[in-house]
């Protein structure tokens, strides 16, 4: 009894069945991608060897994933297309399998997370790209629970093969091959979980540029202090950052009103020589009274 599997086909007769359908896709204008090892080694750079190891850290795979290895290193990932959430693959084996798997965008409360918690610490597009990151960006931008790599709740997967587990070996060998693929092409891991690799550069300069706003109103309040030592005036303090700015024109001229009203300090003195004279007059009527 066959339970519905096909004959096992070797390895070399697989890719030259595959050959020949590749051929054919081809002139009917799609272009196949395969993923071609060099070695056994399926990733070598920092992107593609973090999806491997993240691949690798859940359970739910561990028991699909060696023959996942075993068909990739030999070939048999002829095409794999990777588009904003999505990869789709076509995989050698009895025959040409149609594999698709679709994982979920990044979660916007994570990538915000990751872009503050890098903010300022990846010099260039370029560098986030090679993976020449320091190892708190390494470890921020690989971790499980909120990183940039899937977790098994955010990947669907479906494969033509007769083989009804979750996970079968052609989807196993597709998922690696994503891995070979970023060693190549690493901004596609940003294009599958569906966010901007930019913008990771672009919060780091807006960051520096807090910074130096901040620098320039501290220069303000210098500015200001030095202002009241020159002209011996007080100047009230500022109870937010607006009032540490230096006032518009036409309104300098304020605090020298006080100075001006030193005048009045007059009249109280003249009041008080009134109020002299007045016992001349009395002492006069008293005089006058007893004469």
């Amino acid at each position: 009894m066959s339970w519905g599997w096909r004959p096992y086909v070797p390895v070399a007769q697989r890719r030259a069945n595959a050959a020949r359908k590749i051929a054919k896709m081809t002139k009917g204008g799609r272009a196949a991608s395969p993923i071609n090892l060099q070695g056994r080694a399926i990733s070598t750079t920092f992107w593609g060897k973090a999806w491997c190891d993240n691949l690798e850290s859940y359970s739910d795979y561990s028991n699909r994933l060696p023959r996942g290895r075993t068909y990739v290193r030999n070939g048999s990932v002829v095409d794999l297309q990777i588009t904003e959430g999505k990869v789709s693959a076509l995989v050698s084996g009895s025959e040409l399998y149609k594999i698709e798997i679709k994982i979920k965008p990044l979660n916007p409360a994570s990538w915000t997370s990751v872009q503050t918690e890098c903010a300022g610490k990846i010099d260039s597009l370029i560098e986030l790209l090679q993976g020449r990151l320091s190892a708190g960006v390494m470890e921020r931008v690989t971790r499980p629970e909120n990183g940039l790599f899937p977790k098994p709740s955010e990947i669907s997967m479906s494969c033509s093969c007769p083989d009804w587990a979750g996970m079968c070996k052609h989807i196993a060998a597709s998922l690696y091959g994503v891995g070979a693929r970023l060693d190549e092409k690493p901004d596609l891991l940003f294009l599958l979980r569906g966010v901007d690799p930019a913008e990771l550069i672009s919060k780091a300069f807006t960051a520096q540029a807090i910074e130096q706003t901040g620098s320039a109103d501290d220069r303000a309040t210098i500015g200001e202090t030095e202002l009241a030592d020159v002209f011996g005036i007080e100047l009230d303090a500022p109870s937010t950052v607006a009032q540490t700015r230096t006032p518009p024109a036409g309104k300098t001229s304020k605090p020298a009103k006080p100075l001006a009203r030193a005048k009045p300090a007059k009249k109280p003195v003249k009041k008080l020589a009134r109020k002299a004279k007045a016992p001349k007059k009395t002492g006069l009527r008293r005089t006058a009274g007893q004469s």
